[in-house]
């Protein structure tokens, strides 16, 4: 059998790509061992941005792999996170460099349309690209699109946008499946951000866990390094008489991250930070920003505070591998986090840690309120309640403890796999 596949990445944040990548990887497992080999599939990436260009990186040129530029329209960047004003705006008129919105939608949609036309796909698989429904349903191409949201709840915003969610769940109900990266209920993480109506026929939504690694037992980054290898970072932890440390996590687009991080930045300055030790990661493959700063305010690289057994406060990391990355969840006492839905599934369901979710935008503050409201986490949306949350989480370290535990119990880690086999079975079925 051959097979093309189109695989489309819509391209706001990491979490769509990471979905995708670590599918991807598990795709590839599961067809081998239904005796289809990569030679028998010919897979098409398309995204944006940076998402455009990592795929790029990884794919281009390899045999059977091609990657397009698909414009997607994507909210504009405003100083923490999206823009809604400048968004509105760019409805009618052309903001920072980008066309009108109406005029964004015709030309991606034109760009996708020939793609479709020339490639004839057997397969697609959509990570937020509601665009591609509405071309595969009309070419009666089976769309599996994998979401963690339908109808969010709004809060920060006004009703006036409910009228879009509308729009957009009705293009998100055209799959052939919808595919929730997430727990079934009553154990979904996203369930706040659901909120399915009758235009979705229920046979089409299938919870399929959580993509929080692939079928090969390694993490789609990277595999996992030798114990015997340690890395600078993973000494200076494991030789610090000091244990108890939070995990303060900048992710997301550069609005988004640089939001995140000037919050936090807000609050290691406050008297009672003196003494709470932090590691931040700041997702920018930059090792300017790698340093550690000591209980006098002094900065030293991490080889030299490793080497000098150097008593730290704070620890900064511009990107971190994902071995340093587990190592540091299993070790510190919560995280803090913006609230994605894909980090949260990796925190609370893999790592069993408390979060402390700092949200910019409607999406999180629906994650993080779930989180709460089942005890596994808080909600801290200003420096006083980020500080106030830290010293709750560290009262009740044994009731936080039990309660992930048992979250995790009923968490399924398995997206990407159960996603794979329903491609293939979905495959198998058309041929």
């Amino acid at each position: 059998m051959y097979a093309k596949i189109g695989e489309f990445i819509y391209p706001w944040g990491g979490g769509h790509h990471s979905r995708m990548m670590r599918f991807d990887l598990a795709f590839r497992l599961q067809m081998q061992k239904d005796g289809i080999t990569d030679a028998d599939l010919e897979v098409h990436y398309s995204s944006k941005g940076r998402i455009y260009n990592r795929l790029k990186e990884q794919f281009g040129g390899q045999a059977g792999c091609h990657v397009h530029e698909m414009l997607m329209p994507t909210p504009i960047d405003g100083s923490m996170g999206p823009s809604l004003s400048k968004s509105l705006a760019n409805l009618i008129l052309p903001v920072q460099g980008n066309p009108t919105l109406i005029r964004q939608i015709v030309d991606y949609l034109r760009q996708e349309r020939r793609l479709y036309n020339s490639q004839r796909f057997d397969l697609v698989v959509s990570d937020g690209d509601i665009g591609t429904n509405i071309l595969a349903k009309n070419r009666n191409i089976p769309c599996l699109f994998v979401t963690n949201q339908f109808r969010p709840k709004l809060y920060r915003t006004r009703s006036y946008l409910y009228p879009a969610l509308s729009f957009v769940s009705k293009q998100i109900a055209k799959a052939a499946k919808i595919l929730v990266a997430d727990s079934p209920p009553p154990h979904t993480i996203c369930q706040y951000n659901l909120n399915f109506t009758d235009i979705i026929e229920p046979e089409k939504v299938e919870y399929v866990g959580h993509f929080t690694g692939d079928a090969s037992g390694k993490t789609a980054a990277e595999p996992r390094r030798r114990k015997d290898h340690k890395s600078d970072l993973e000494t200076l932890l494991c030789e610090s008489d000091h244990l108890g440390f939070g995990y303060w996590m900048r992710t997301g687009n550069k609005s988004t991250n640089d939001g995140t991080g000037k919050r936090y930045e807000d609050v290691f300055v406050k008297d009672e930070m003196a003494n709470e030790r932090r590691i931040i990661s700041h997702a920018k493959d930059d090792p300017r920003i790698d340093s550690v700063t000591d209980q006098n305010g002094d900065r030293h690289t991490i080889a030299d505070a490793a080497d000098k057994k150097i008593d730290w406060i704070q620890i900064d990391v511009g990107f971190l591998p994902e071995y340093d990355k587990d190592l540091i969840l299993e070790m510190c006492d919560y995280a803090v986090i913006n609230g994605s839905h894909t980090v949260m599934g990796e925190i609370m369901g893999g790592k069993k840690r408390p979060i402390i979710g700092v949200p910019i935008y409607d999406e999180h503050t629906n994650n993080i309120r779930w989180a709460a409201d089942h005890g596994l986490g808080a909600m801290a949306e200003n420096t006083k309640q980020i500080i106030s949350a830290i010293h709750e989480i560290r009262c009740n370290k044994s009731e936080y403890a039990d309660r992930l535990a048992e979250f995790a119990r009923n968490f399924d880690g398995r997206g990407a796999q159960n996603t794979a086999r329903i491609a293939a079975e979905v495959l198998a079925g058309k041929g």
